[in-house]
Order: C-alpha cells, then structure tokens, then sequence
C-alpha cells in the first residue's frame, strides 16, 4: 500500500479536525477490515487515516426514553451479545450475529459495516464504482455479472450494497447521526444510500469531512416484530447472495404494518412497498408471506447471469416474514 500519516484523535472534534476536502486526503479507521484491504489493492490510498476506536463519543450503547442510541464503533459482536438488543431488537442482533467470520465480528464495527463498500470485483479490481473500462463502457451487463444487482440497475450502478445491517436498520426506521464541522446532523439511513450517478460519487451521502457518529432507533422501534433471513452459497466467510429484513407491526395476528427491505440486490438496501401492502391486513402465514415474496420481486430485472437471484430474493422475503410473525 501506498504510504500514509496515521492520527489517532482523543475527541469528537480532534477527529473531525483530521480530516479532509476529499476522501483520498483522509480516511475513517475503525476496525479497518475493509479499508485495510482497499489499501493493500491500491483500490483506496488515502493519505491520512484517522483512528477514531479512542473516540468515546463515536462508542458505546445506550438505552433510555429518547431510544437506542448504537456507537459507531461498536463491534457486530458486541451489538450481537447485548441484552437489550437481544431483547428488543432480535432481527438487529441476529443480522449482527449471522457474520460468519468470528474474527471480523470482534474487529469490524456498526459504523464501517454501514460505509462497507461494494464487494464488486470490477471495483475491487480498480475499475471504478461504475465499471467502466478506458473508453467509458460499462463492463458489468456484457460480463460475469452473477452477483451483481436485479432492482436498481436501470442506471450507471450494477454493484450490490455490502452491508449486512443495513437492511434491518432500514426496516426499523433508524437514523444515523452524523458529526461534522458545522456539528451533529442526523439522517435517515433509508435515504443516506443512493446509487450513484458519476464516478466520483459514493454510494452514500456522508462529506469527507463526516463522520458517521452513531446509530439512533426511536422509542417506538421496540415495538416492531423484527427477523432476517439470508441466503448464502456457504457457511464460512462470504457474503449473502440475497437477503430480507422485516419488520411488523401487529394486530392480534395480524400484520397492521410491514415495513420489507431486502440485501444484497441492489446498490441500495431495497425496500419492498408492494410486498409490504399485499402483507397489511394479514396474517404473518406461510400463504399470505409467500404473496408478499412474489409481490417484492415482481418489478426485478436481472442481468445475464443472475436471474437465480430473483428467486432467492422471494424466498429470503417469504422466510423473513414467517420468522419475524413468530418472533
């Protein structure tokens, strides 16, 4: 990897200090399992990394009346081992605890699995986010594409977002707070992701002088019936092929609200409104969750070689469904 300057700020604002005007002058260092590795490809080559695990600010969590406050640099392990979590929020500690590798789940935290990016060999290949090769073509629909996007790839992107709480988060409405030089502004994380439209854009909207602080569920998210489901091509180390986070609102046995987000399929986490109407109304069954996986696939347009995942996504969303009405 290239050479770098490394900081290692005490405060919230010392952090934000550290930073730059763009993301190749400095980056965020948490756990580093991803940027690490950016690194060592010459995908990424910032020229100064901010270690922000010594930021009491950007850690820890907390449970009060406002809500579920989750640090930033919290570890998915211990996301996935805390009680209240456990307790309240079991599709959140489950899709914590689902990473395969034990190792990451002590060393990847909150914060950087939400800013993973993409795991898109032309990207990690140094093809842009994009793939374009040298004359400007895109290099995904006419190549080996099998885990590429089915909702979201009508533009420039074709890459899946990475993230494997991204989707739950979703479901249950959180907000991410987000510290910067002007101060603490907070965000919907359903509208933090985009797909971007240029190559210089990221796949979210955080300045490269954020800093992505902490993640904010309301008082009310406790209420919601949560479940994932993921459907992987292994058990050890890899990533979803697709995968669905639900959470429901009930009446009896009735569902009076779903909310249907689904992983690994599109650039964004995907929210599913037709899915979650034909689910309003009705019980969290085998019957009417089968009707809400096919309505959640219904408008999929795969590439050349990933038309499998349409039927993944429907059963990932079936499964969930089912999981989170016996929650």
């Amino acid at each position: 990897m290239e050479a770098f300057a490394y900081a290692r700020p005490a405060t919230r604002d010392e952090a934000i200090g550290h930073l730059g005007a763009s993301f190749d002058e400095a980056s965020v260092l948490a756990g580093g399992t991803d940027l690490l590795s950016l690194m060592k490809n010459y995908v990424e080559s910032p020229k100064r990394l901010v270690d922000i695990k010594g930021v009491k600010e950007f850690g820890g969590i907390s449970h009060g009346s406002s809500g579920t406050r989750i640090g930033a640099t919290v570890t998915l392990e211990d996301l996935a081992q805390d009680a209240a979590i456990r307790k309240h929020f079991p599709g959140l500690a489950d899709a914590a605890a689902a990473v395969p590798s034990m190792q990451i789940r002590n060393m990847g935290t909150v914060g950087g699995d939400l800013l993973q990016r993409p795991r898109c060999w032309y990207y990690r290949n140094g093809f842009g986010l994009l793939a374009r090769d040298a004359g400007g073509k895109p290099l995904v629909p006419a190549g080996d594409n099998r885990y590429h996007a089915i909702f979201g790839n009508g533009g420039p992107a074709y890459f899946v977002s990475p993230s494997s709480l991204a989707p739950i988060l979703v479901a249950l409405n959180a907000e991410l707070e987000i510290a910067g030089p002007k101060g603490v502004r907070k965000m919907s994380l359903d509208k933090f992701y985009r797909i971007p439209q240029r190559q210089d854009e990221r796949e979210y909207q955080l300045a490269s002088n954020e800093i992505a602080a902490a993640v904010l569920l309301a008082p009310g998210a406790a209420q919601w019936k949560t479940a994932i489901y993921e459907v992987r091509e292994k058990q050890a180390l890899d990533w979803p092929l697709a995968a669905a986070a639900v959470a429901l609102r009930m009446d009896g046995d009735h569902v009076r609200e779903a909310r249907i987000v689904m992983g690994h399929v599109a650039p964004t986490p995907w929210r599913a409104p037709d899915a979650e109407r034909a689910l309003a109304g009705k019980p969290a069954a085998p019957e009417s969750a089968s009707a809400a996986g096919a309505a959640a696939v219904a408008g999929a347009k795969p590439l050349s070689g990933n038309k499998y995942k349409v039927q993944l996504a429907r059963v990932a969303v079936k499964r969930a469904i089912i999981a989170a009405g016996r929650a």
